[in-house]
C-alpha cells in the first residue's frame, strides 16, 4: 500500500468526458487528441511508473496557438491539465489525474534557429535535449546540460525540473543556460519572458519559472546558450577501496581550486552492473569509482590530470586509469550514462535525489546505506559528486504490494537526511508527487505560503498540474508520518540507527543469464 495521495477526481468534469474531447478535436483541428483506452494508457505514468492513473484525454499540439487554445478552454471549462514532455520524469511530475488531460509536447520538437553569432539556439520545447547539441555541433558549438536521459528527455522537462547532469559541475544548470522562454497562461495568453541573449529587459522571471514543474504556465520555446566545443576532454577513472575513501577524495579536489568539467561517482553494486551491461573496463575490485572529466588544450589536460591523480594518491586509489582516447572516453561515459537502464534491467528501484554539501559526503553515504539496510532493501549509489547531486537506488519488488510503502519510508528518510545535513530534497528531479509531503522538511509555513500566493496569482483555480509539488497533507500529518518513518526501534535485529556502518557488502551473482545484487 502507497503513502502517497492524490485528489480525488472531479466526478462532474468526469461525465462530460465526450464533450471535452469533441471540443479539444473542434479547437486543435491540427493537434493528435487521443480518447480511447489503450492510447490513454500510454500516458497514465511517467518514470516512476508505481503510480499510476488514467487521464481524461491526450493532446499533442504541432504549435503555440494550439497550446494557447487548448488551455484557454480548459480554464473557461475547469478542466486540469498536466504539462508532459518525453515523460521521463522520476518524481510522478507528469502523472495525470482522472478529471484531467494531457498535454503532451513531444510533437513540438523543431530547432527554431542556430545563432552562431550570438551563440544561441532558438528551440521547441518538447525537442530533446541532445537534439540541440546535434543541431549546433556542425558549427561548433554544444548546450552544456546533459541528464542521463537525454537522448530522451525533453527541454521542456529539463526547464520544469531545473535539470542538470554530469556536466553541470562546470557549466550549471538550465537556469544557469536558459536565456529567454514563450510560455502560455493558464487562460490562455501567450507571454514571452527573457530574450536571446544575457540580461534582457525588465524583470527576471526565468529563475522562478525554471523548475516550477508546471505550476505556472507551459513553456511552448526556449532560447538557450551555447557553448563552444573544447579543444579536448579526458576523463580519468580512479577505483577505491571504499566509498568514504572515493567521497573524501571529491571533497579534495573540488578543495584544491581545481573544477573539473564533471566528477561522477559509482558504488561497488553500481560498477559491476554497468561493466556488465557496458563493458568499459571499469574497477571490479573496487569498492566506489570516481570519472573525473578535464578539458582543455592537450598539455592542459595532461596537467589537470596529473594534479588530481596526485590528489587521489592521499586516498590509496587502488587503480587508476587515463583514458587515451576519444573512444576510450566514450565507452566510459556510455557505461555511466546507461547505468538507471541498466540497473532497470535487474530490479525495480527507487531513485532519489537529494542535495548535500561535499564536505557531508561521506556521512550522507554511510547514512544512506544505514537507512537502506534498516529498511531491507539493497542500494545502489549513482551521483553527481562535484555537486553533491545524489542518486540512491532503492532496489526493490514493484509485485510486491508490502514493498512500495516501505521503499516510500526508506526514501523519504534518505531525503530528511539530506536536509538535516545542510542539503535539499531535490537536485535536478523535482518534487511532483514524490516528495511533495516532505516539503515542509525542508521550508517554513511562511516559505509555502509565498509559494501558494504565486502560484494562485497565475493559476487562481489549481488547474495546471494538480497533485503535484505542493504538500496536500498538512504540516501536522507530515510529523506524524516522518516519526513513523524513523522507525527508532530497529527491525529484527538489524543496528539501532544511530549506529554508522561504514560499508554494506553486496554482490553480483549472474545466474542463468540475469544480475541479481
Amino acid at each position: 500500500m502507497s503513502t502517497v495521495t492524490l485528489p480525488d477526481p472531479d466526478r462532474a468534469v468526469m461525465a462530460r468526458r465526450n464533450e471535452v474531447v469533441k471540443q479539444l478535436k473542434k479547437l486543435a483541428p491540427k493537434a493528435l487528441v487521443i480518447a480511447d483506452l489503450e492510447g490513454r494508457r500510454t500516458f497514465e505514468s511517467d518514470a516512476l511508473s508505481a503510480y499510476r492513473r488514467l487521464p481524461l484525454a491526450v493532446v499533442l499540439p504541432v504549435n503555440t496557438e494550439e497550446v494557447s487554445a487548448v488551455l484557454r478552454f480548459c480554464y473557461e471549462n475547469h478542466v486540469k491539465v498536466v504539462p508532459r514532455g518525453a515523460g521521463t520524469s522520476l518524481c510522478g511530475g507528469a502523472t495525470p489525474l482522472e478529471d484531467s488531460i494531457v498535454l503532451c509536447l513531444s510533437r513540438m520538437n523543431k530547432v527554431l534557429e542556430i545563432d552562431a553569432a550570438n551563440r544561441v539556439a532558438r528551440v521547441e520545447a518538447g525537442i530533446t535535449n541532445i537534439a540541440i547539441t546535434q543541431a549546433a555541433a556542425a558549427q561548433g558549438f554544444f548546450y552544456a546540460p546533459d541528464p542521463s536521459s537525454q537522448v530522451a528527455c525533453t527541454v521542456g522537462g529539463n526547464i520544469a525540473t531545473n535539470s542538470g547532469g554530469a556536466h553541470c559541475l562546470k557549466y550549471g544548470v538550465t537556469v544557469n543556460n536558459l536565456l529567454g522562454v514563450r510560455m502560455v497562461m493558464i487562460d490562455g495568453e501567450i507571454v514571452d519572458f527573457g530574450g536571446t541573449y544575457l540580461d534582457a529587459p525588465n524583470y527576471d522571471f526565468l529563475p522562478l519559472i525554471t523548475g516550477s514543474e508546471g505550476q505556472l504556465g507551459v513553456v511552448t520555446e526556449a532560447s538557450v546558450r551555447l557553448i563552444a566545443a573544447p579543444e579536448g576532454a579526458r576523463p580519468v577513472l580512479i577505483g577505491f577501496d571504499s566509498a568514504n575513501a572515493a567521497a573524501s577524495c571529491v571533497a579534495a579536489i573540488i578543495a584544491s581550486g581545481i573544477v573539473p568539467v564533471a566528477i561522477e561517482f559509482m558504488d561497488r553494486p553500481a560498477i559491476h552492473v554497468c561493466e556488465h551491461f557496458v563493458p568499459a573496463g571499469y574497477p571490479l575490485d573496487a569498492e566506489a569509482a570516481l570519472i573525473v572529466e578535464v578539458e582543455g588544450s592537450e598539455d592542459e589536460i595532461e596537467y589537470l590530470l596529473e594534479k588530481i591523480e596526485d590528489i587521489a594518491q592521499d586516498y590509496n586509489p587502488i587503480s587508476t586509469r587515463r583514458s587515451q582516447s576519444d573512444e576510450e572516453s566514450a565507452l566510459i561515459w556510455k557505461g555511466r550514462k546507461a547505468a538507471f537502464g541498466a540497473i532497470g534491467q535487474i530490479s525495480d528501484y527507487m531513485c532519489m535525489d537529494g542535495v548535500i554539501p561535499l564536505s557531508a559526503l561521506p556521512e550522507a553515504l554511510n547514512g544512506v546505506s544505514l537507512i537502506c539496510r534498516k529498511y531491507r532493501f539493497d542500494v545502489a549509489n549513482i551521483f553527481h559528486a562535484g555537486d553533491g547531486n545524489l542518486h540512491p537506488l532503492i532496489l526493490y519488488d514493484a509485485n510486491d504490494p508490502g514493498q512500495l510503502e516501505r521503499v516510500e519510508l526508506c526514501g523519504a528518510e534518505i531525503l530528511k537526511l539530506c536536509v538535516e545535513l545542510g542539503g535539499c530534497l531535490t537536485g535536478e528531479h523535482g518534487v511532483g508527487i514524490e516528495k511533495r509531503e516532505l516539503m515542509y522538511e525542508q521550508f517554513t509555513d511562511e516559505d509555502i505560503d509565498q509559494q501558494v500566493r504565486i502560484k494562485e496569482e497565475l493559476d487562481p483555480a489549481w488547474l495546471l498540474n494538480p497533485g503535484k509539488v505542493f504538500p496536500i497533507l498538512g504540516r501536522g500529518v507530515l510529523k506524524q508520518s516522518m516519526d513513523l518513518t524513523r522507525l527508532d526501534a530497529a527491525p529484527d535485529g538489524l543496528p539501532p540507527e544511530d549506529t554508522l556502518v561504514d560499508e554494506v557488502e553486496f554482490d553480483v551473482e549472474y545466474i542463468e543469464g540475469e544480475e541479481r545484487l
